[in-house]
């Protein structure tokens, strides 16, 4: 699955690659997605892929076509999502990626590996607003492109784990793989050959963003 991540980009950009086509879409913002969605035809696939403060849940949440929130980081943030989804989209199960912090940076969201399975097996077995739909990475900042990234490696190794977590707990749910979300401008060819099933491209297709302070 491509996700076509137009930050900052206005929406008449999106709207050309819709008319291509393009059905996924990624926002870092919650103010941008909303927005944008409100213009937007209907049937375009939203994915939140920002850090998603907790007293922002309720407005992603009521967002009608999103598809997915793919940066939930801890027990406490999948807890308010699901609280949120109860109230404003009951009907609805949304899905959720577990961001996974692999390459321990600071600057970084996500939940260390050894928190993953606990946090994914939490959004399981206690927020039944939310399916989990698997995990998500952001390749490590600054490293050589020529190398292989050593964090999709990892992340594929946690979804293995997480695949026989979830069939261990989910005795009555069909068993499915883990989808994972990793991969950008950058990377993407790199994590496709190591599994990804879900890339997050902004810059390839939209071209350079422009910056915020010039909006």
């Amino acid at each position: 699955r491509l996700v076509a991540v137009s930050k900052y980009k206005p929406a008449e950009d999106l709207q050309y690659a819709y008319d291509a086509g393009q059905r996924h879409f990624g926002e870092n913002y919650v103010q941008e997605l909303v927005s944008k969605a409100d213009v937007l035809p209907r049937d375009i696939q939203w994915h939140f892929i920002g850090h998603l403060q907790s007293n922002k849940c309720k407005t992603v949440a009521a967002i009608q076509n999103l598809y997915a929130v793919e940066t939930v980081d801890s027990i406490k943030k999948a807890d308010t999502l699901n609280k949120a989804c109860a109230a404003v989209r009951p009907d609805i199960p949304l899905r959720v990626f577990v961001q996974v912090n692999t390459s321990a940076e600071n600057v970084k969201s996500g939940i260390s590996p050894d928190e993953c399975v606990s946090v994914c097996q939490h959004i399981i077995d206690s927020c039944p607003q939310l399916v989990l739909n698997g995990l998500m990475t952001i390749g490590m900042f600054g490293r050589d492109p020529s190398v292989e990234n050593p964090d999709f490696k990892a992340c594929s190794i946690l979804s293995d784990c997480l695949v026989d977590c979830r069939r261990k707990v989910m005795e009555a749910i069909p068993n499915a793989a883990l989808e994972l979300s990793m991969g950008m401008s950058e990377d993407y060819v790199q994590a496709l050959q190591a599994g990804s099933t879900n890339i997050r491209v902004g810059r390839t297709i939209f071209g350079e963003r422009p910056q915020k302070t010039d909006l």
